[in-house]
This record gives structure tokens, C-alpha cells and sequence, in this order.
């Protein structure tokens, strides 16, 4: 991974930036890190028993049972078997994404690590009767309820999708048993997770992400709090959050709004006042914003910046930026950009959140 990325940043950089490189800090779990998962229902091969798990690699239809993965916790796998068993002895049909005919489309599962709550949704299409989904779902949420879970199961959801996409989402949420959140907790900040809360799927290695992100921003930070500071592609505010204490104000930008709703939602849940979060495009609503900032933090899509909102934030022409970036090859086409407009690369470090895979995250520090 080290390799990976320095692969793509010295082509870049050299000549212009000679930044430090402080290497890779690793997620505090190499395993069971996961706090989410979305498996499918379907069959291993055609017209095969029902099962659940993960698409094959480079399949779009064929689903292998995965209880023996290891980058989930126990408490996954043992859902997962559950889940499965008594689907297929209940002979419940799963949905053809062809046909668009059948019953059992994903089951959701998040888990919060400080907390060890579990919240399960099982997502369905409208095709069933009610009395009848409804039996089968009670029952199951009993015996979910029954099982020698290490966490709790905090809440059972079912969730209706009649889209034709292969996508979870609700047209309709019914809480079956419990409630439809849990609290997870980083950097002393509580968040509240829901079923479709955007937040990062390794929560202690997020801490190692965010902290790392905040000690690169302390350095140009005084100690007045009187900047402020654009988190631009916000998410849920995490970074927003954790930088207040020492800002005047942070104002945060996110395109999804149901994002934007739980950043307002956990700011105030943690008592922070300063903290300022627009629904919208990045590329659309700063040039609506009337304050302008001493400090900007980016943290894009995997896809990197749009060309045209990368500009206007160059024009802000504050004098250090943070890029937090989980794709190297966008962060390398963005810097590129950023150096060819004046800025430099001062700092590197990358931060591995996601073990047993191909990905990090890379956080820069920019400065004029």
C-alpha cells in the first residue's frame, strides 16, 4: 500500500512539493473491524438452494455464503447463518433481479463498537402478503433475540424496496422489534447511527483517521478560535465536530441531505454551537456562502473533486488545506491541479482502514 501510493504521488510531486512522508498508521484491528455489511439473497448457482452472502467476484448474480469472513465480527456471521436458515426451511422466495418476481432481497447489519449494539433490517420487495411477512418476521426476530450474541440486538428492521435497482434502500421502514438506532462513539464525539447513516465502516480505525486529520489541522489552528473552517464533503460532520473546540466557526457542505440531518442532529447532540452544516453541491453552494474561510478540509468521493469546484476553492486562497482522500489515483490528479495553482505538498500520512484489502486512506497536508 506504501508503494501504492507513493507510486502515484512522486510523479506528481516531484520538483514542485518535497513533503515528508510519515508512512502508515494501521487500523487498531486487522480483523472484525467491519461495523457494517450488506448481503444479498440469492443462489450459489442457477436455480440452486437459497442462500445469503456476498456477490462473486465479477458476478452479478451468483451469492457465496460468507460465514467463515473474518473482517466482521462473530456476531455477523452468526446473524448471517440465522437469517439464512430459516429463510430457506421457511422455503421464503428470494427476488430475481430479471424477473424482478420474489420476496428477500439484502439483510443490513451494523454494529457499534463501543457499545456492541446490533441493528439487523431485513430488506424485502412489497411481494408477499403482510400477515404472512409479518409472522415470519416476528418469529425471526425472536430468534435472533435467542441466539449467544456477544453484543445486543438493539433493533429489527424491515425495510420494503420495490426499486429495480440491486441498491438498499426504503420505500418503506417497519420497526419489528426495538428501535431503529444506536450510539457509536469517537474521539469522546456520540454519534447516531441509523440504517442508512453514512459513517466510516471501521470505527476505531476512524479514530486513527481523525486524529490524524485533526493534529495535521492543529498545527495551523491558533489557540484564539477566531478562524473559520470549511469541511467540504462533509459526510455526517464527524471532522466538522471534531475540529470546533478549537474554531470559531466550521460551516460543513454535503450533497446528501440525509447526512447533513444527522450532522445537525449529532452536533447538537454533543452540545456544539459553532458548527454549520448546508445541504447541497460543493460545486453549487459556496458561492452562496457569505463568510469565507481561514482553514478548508476536503474529504471527496472516491472519485476526487469536480474540476470546476476544485477551482473555486483554489480562489479561496487560504494558506493550508487538508485533502483526506480513500482513492490515490483522484488525490494524485487533484494535487496535481493544486501544485500547478501554488500550493505544495507539505505532509503525507496514510492510514489503513480497511485491512485484507487493496485500499487506504491517504491525508495531505497543503500549504501556499
Amino acid at each position: 500500500k506504501k508503494n501504492q501510493v507513493l507510486d502515484l504521488l512522486h510523479p506528481v510531486c516531484d520538483g514542485i512539493s518535497d513533503f515528508v512522508f510519515d508512512g502508515i498508521l494501521s487500523s487498531p484491528k486487522q480483523w472484525e473491524y467491519r461495523n457494517k455489511m450488506e448481503f444479498s439473497f440469492g443462489d450459489e448457482v442457477k436455480d440452486g438452494p437459497l442462500t445469503l452472502g456476498l456477490h462473486k467476484k465479477g458476478s452479478f448474480y451468483d451469492i457465496i455464503h460468507v460465514n467463515g469472513c473474518r473482517i466482521v465480527h462473530p456476531d455477523f456471521r452468526l446473524i448471517l447463518d440465522t437469517v439464512r436458515d430459516y429463510c430457506a426451511d421457511n422455503q421464503i422466495p428470494y427476488y430475481h433481479k430479471n424477473s424482478h418476481e420474489g420476496v428477500l432481497r439484502h439483510l443490513l447489519v451494523r454494529r457499534s463498537e463501543s457499545t456492541g449494539e446490533l441493528l439487523v433490517a431485513i430488506v424485502t420487495s412489497s411481494q408477499y402478503e403482510d400477515v404472512v411477512m409479518e409472522e415470519h418476521l416476528n418469529k425471526l426476530s425472536e430468534l435472533l433475540q435467542k441466539q449467544s450474541l456477544e453484543g445486543t440486538l438493539t433493533g429489527f428492521l424491515h425495510i420494503i424496496n420495490d426499486s429495480l435497482g440491486d441498491v438498499v434502500k426504503s420505500d418503506e421502514t417497519h420497526i419489528i422489534y426495538g428501535k431503529d438506532w444506536f450510539m457509536e462513539t469517537v474521539l469522546g464525539l456520540q454519534f447516531r447511527i441509523t440504517p442508512f447513516s453514512f459513517f466510516q465502516t471501521n470505527s476505531l480505525g476512524a479514530e486513527v483517521l481523525y486524529q490524524t486529520a485533526r493534529e495535521f489541522i492543529g498545527d495551523a489552528l491558533d489557540d484564539e478560535a477566531n478562524q473559520t473552517v470549511f469541511d467540504l464533503y462533509s459526510g455526517t460532520g464527524t471532522i466538522a465536530q471534531i475540529l470546533s473546540p478549537v474554531a470559531k466557526k466550521v460551516i460543513g457542505v454535503e450533497i446528501v441531505e440525509e447526512a447533513v440531518v444527522a450532522a445537525r442532529e449529532n452536533a447538537a447532540l454533543n452540545g456544539l454551537t459553532n458548527c454549520e452544516f448546508i445541504a447541497g453541491d460543493v460545486l453549487k453552494v459556496i458561492d452562496t456562502i457569505g463568510e469565507k474561510p481561514d482553514y478548508i478540509v476536503l474529504d471527496p468521493p472516491r472519485d476526487g473533486i469536480h474540476p470546476k469546484a476544485l477551482e473555486k476553492i483554489i480562489r479561496y486562497n487560504v494558506p493550508q488545506m487538508v485533502y483526506i482522500s480513500c482513492k490515490p489515483t483522484s488525490l494524485a490528479r487533484d494535487l496535481e491541479v493544486l501544485q500547478a495553482r501554488g500550493y505544495q505538498v507539505k505532509k503525507v500520512q496514510c492510514v489503513d482502514m480497511f485491512p485484507a484489502t487493496g485500499n487506504i486512506e491517504t491525508v495531505c497536508l497543503l500549504g501556499r
